[in-house]
């Protein structure tokens, strides 16, 4: 009973970082004309996309000082600590005036939040990928450290769930787009300070708490680099391809479905909600599959499918005005990113050894993010305005074969077929 509450304790704290994470993606369709006036709607979610991207800069840094403080003095504080800044920089979006008001100062300030915002989540992945598989029994590790990303599209899916009930509670789009939205950045920054006193209460894991002082005190970057460099580019390298696929098919799409497809707002909502909530009921499965069969074989399907089928699934997607059909292709999509995001905890846990875990699963996913991941909707944007989107399909099939190189240098971690714990 101790192991799963502290499982749904971590999981819970990192469905409302992501949620917080994701109101700002969903509801950036409203809130755009408000911090960046004039212009077209592509230019506008092209300005807050590149304050999105900027978030992301601050997760390196996120990930080291998260990393150095999970793994010297404990999982749960970093976990504590991580949600805590999510929800300042909720509550300072919540309240900051828009262009008409106090002019340059509010894109300003909507920057300096979302930076914040990223330096929380920075640290969440590496801490929460390392508490969950830490406190899962080592034959049931992939199965429990799915529910990272189970929890991940989770706040998500909770983010376009808070949309589509605005949107269909009747308050119309006039006041989505003058008041509605903030009142997701409120709902967001109170559910990240409830979090905050739940995982105080968390109890630390058992690789931590057995693990000598003074091997807590021989962390840091330089060993991480020294010692365990194969790992980190291991992580490094699978972390590429699958943030950018991930982003594409998630963040983006909502946008792609608007603005290249033609859906309406709603429309794009729903096929965006939909199949993002049957991605979320493939993760403990797959994560179980990975006990069984290892982590490797997952990888090769996601690396495989995202090099092969990426730019195929996107055109047809762009060309489609049919809301089933464009479901089904965002759902063969997400198909396959759950192949890497179903084992990724696990598999970048059992990379590291304690005392440098916390910052090697999340130091090389921060970089990745903030290089790759944060820049794909920036990316994908900009070489639209240019005339050129499908070039970007071509960016994001690369980028998973980075991920399939990188698995064919993996070694197999699953405890079931090593023998190790």
């Amino acid at each position: 009973m101790t192991r799963v509450r502290s499982i749904l304790g971590g999981a819970a704290g990192n469905l409302v970082e992501w949620f917080d994470w994701y109101v700002y993606s969903a509801f950036s369709l409203y809130f755009a004309p408000v911090f960046f006036p004039g212009g077209d709607p592509a230019a506008q979610f092209l300005k807050t996309a590149s304050v999105f991207w900027a978030g992301f800069l601050m997760r390196p840094i996120g990930g080291w000082l998260m990393g150095r403080i999970g793994d010297r003095h404990g999982r749960r504080t970093a976990l504590a600590l991580s949600v805590g800044m999510m929800g300042g920089g909720s509550l300072l979006l919540a309240a900051t005036p828009g262009y008409a008001q106090i002019g340059a100062a509010a894109p300003a300030l909507l920057l300096i939040a979302r930076m914040l915002q990223g330096l929380s989540l920075g640290g969440e992945y590496g801490a929460a990928a390392t508490y969950l598989s830490e406190v899962a029994e080592p034959e049931r590790r992939g199965f429990w450290s799915s529910f990272q990303y189970v929890t991940l599209y989770g706040g998500q899916l909770l983010a376009l769930g808070l949309i589509l009930g605005m949107q269909a509670s009747g308050i119309g789009e006039a006041a989505l787009a003058s008041w509605g939205w903030r009142v997701a950045f409120v709902v967001g920054a109170a559910l990240a300070f409830g979090i905050f006193w739940l995982r105080r209460g968390l109890a630390e894991s058992p690789d931590f708490v057995a693990e000598p002082k003074a091997e807590k005190k021989a962390g840091g970057i330089a060993v991480l680099w020294r010692d365990h460099r194969r790992g980190v580019l291991i992580a490094f390298g699978l972390a590429m391809g699958s943030n950018v696929i991930f982003y594409t098919f998630t963040t983006y799409m909502q946008k792609y479905l608007v603005v290249t497809s033609g859906f309406p707002k709603d429309i794009a909502s729903r096929i965006c909600a939909g199949a993002t909530f049957l991605a979320i009921l493939a993760q403990p499965p797959l994560g179980a599959l990975s006990d069984r069969i290892g982590r490797k074989p997952l990888q090769y399907a996601f690396g495989f499918g995202g090099l092969l089928l990426t730019v195929p699934i996107m055109v047809a997607i762009g060309r489609t005005h049919d809301a089933g059909a464009a479901f089904g292709l965002m759902l063969c999509a997400l198909a396959i990113i759950s192949c890497s995001t179903a084992t990724n905890a696990a598999l970048k846990a059992e990379l590291f050894p304690v005392h440098v875990r916390v910052l090697g699963v999340g130091l090389p996913y921060a970089l990745s993010q903030s290089l790759f991941g944060g820049s794909a909707e920036t990316l994908a944007l900009a070489l639209k305005g240019a005339g050129h989107e499908v070039l970007y399909f071509y960016y994001a099939s690369a980028m998973a074969g980075v991920a399939l190189i990188a698995a064919f240098y993996l070694r197999e971690s699953a405890p079931r077929l090593t023998g190790k714990t």
